[in-house]
């Protein structure tokens, strides 16, 4: 889902990484109000464990694979605020040390993965877990996984659609429909590492994350 260099039009890179730019800052102001003091080694800790688990692949229909995104695990760990900034470092380090996307479409970038990604899977999280009226629902947390990487990749696919790289009828449901399946993965994957969580550091989940 990384956009490369060359794929967006000045129009859109540039819109989207003001964008990315004024969310950024408004994360970084909540870092001052509602952070913890410990939330910046666990920060640290949550944006190493998304790097390395999105080196893994896990292969999905007609011989392609997907990886773990890991937007909605920070958001049930620290907050969809605190989530934004871990998503945003990993995705700047992938940019500059791997060449995992362009550095003109970073912002394009974050604002899929670190922006949409996290609220999108937020949102459903809360309206789910609100109906349900459990704290840490499981279908909660799998559904709100699911449409972080789904939501994600339509915004994508319309950033390539307005960029005329592609058409928007192809590249949506493209998008959309390889995207489902790595959503599978990526719920599956959230729900087993929270739930290891829950066993060992029942802390760390949702206490904190209601409240930001």
């Amino acid at each position: 889902m990384h956009i490369p260099d060359g794929f967006l039009d000045a129009k859109t890179w540039g819109s989207l990484a003001l964008t990315s730019t004024v969310v950024l800052g408004r994360a970084l102001s909540k870092k001052d109000k509602r952070f913890l003091e410990e939330d910046v080694p666990l920060m640290g800790v949550a944006a190493a464990f998304i790097f390395a688990a999105q080196m893994l692949n896990f292969p999905i229909a007609g011989g392609t694979s997907g990886h773990f995104m890991g937007a909605m695990l920070a958001c049930l760990v620290l907050g969809p605020w605190a989530a934004t900034l871990v998503m945003t470092t990993v995705l700047v380090v992938q940019a500059l040390v791997f060449q995992d996307g362009g550095l003109l479409a970073l912002g394009a970038n974050i604002f899929n993965m670190g922006i949409v990604a996290v609220w999108a899977g937020w949102g459903v999280y809360r309206l789910l877990a609100h109906l349900t009226g459990k704290p840490f629902s499981r279908w909660a947390v799998m559904a709100g996984s699911w449409s972080s990487v789904v939501v994600s990749a339509a915004a994508a696919a319309l950033e390539l659609g307005l960029s005329g790289t592609v058409r928007l009828s192809l590249a949506l449901p493209a998008m959309i429909g390889v995207h489902a399946l790595i959503g599978v993965g990526e719920a599956l994957i959230t729900l087993a590492v929270l739930e290891f969580i829950a066993k060992v550091r029942p802390d760390l989940l949702l206490v904190r994350g209601e409240g930001r």
